[in-house]
């Protein structure tokens, strides 16, 4: 009885590991009418995740702004680049990152890393191209995320 019990346990166990894996590396999607990937959010987490693809946007705008200008402000484009990094992305909700799928929250994860790296690049005084550079391979995971994924309000 005991070992039956122990067996039932155990198989439970494994069967919660393995979905908690599968919802991991899934997240909640369905397929959209466009071809792109639907992930799945509350209306609230939607909004949340929307407004911070557009404080991404605008701290790119920032920088670009500032290459613009004859005399750019590395400050400010210091602080728009590090504005959006990883502190950033450490605020973003559990439950909002487990209804996402792994590759949306790699390129994600990668454009925050990135976006502290420019930062540094920027205080080691790169040049204008050079921070170009690193701005165009960031854009190309946007709009390659944005190819792949819509989100639907649940």
């Amino acid at each position: 009885m005991k070992s039956r019990w122990c067996m039932t346990v155990f198989a439970l166990w494994v069967l919660t590991i393995t979905g908690l894996g599968w919802f991991f590396v899934k997240g909640w999607t369905a397929e959209g009418s466009d071809g792109r990937t639907e992930i799945l959010l509350a209306a609230a987490e939607r909004d949340q995740i929307l407004a911070e693809m557009r404080q991404l946007l605008k701290a790119v705008d920032g920088v670009v702004r500032e290459l613009g200008e004859p005399k750019p402000d590395l400050k400010q484009m210091e602080a728009a680049a590090r504005g959006v990094g990883m502190h950033m992305a450490a605020d973003t909700e559990p439950a909002i990152m487990a209804k996402l799928p792994l590759p949306f929250k790699q390129m994600g994860m990668s454009i925050h890393k990135d976006m502290d790296a420019l930062a540094d690049a920027i205080v080691q005084n790169e040049t204008p191209q050079q921070v170009l550079r690193r701005l165009s391979s960031m854009m190309a995971r946007c709009t390659t995320c944005h190819d792949m994924y819509r989100f639907r309000a649940s």
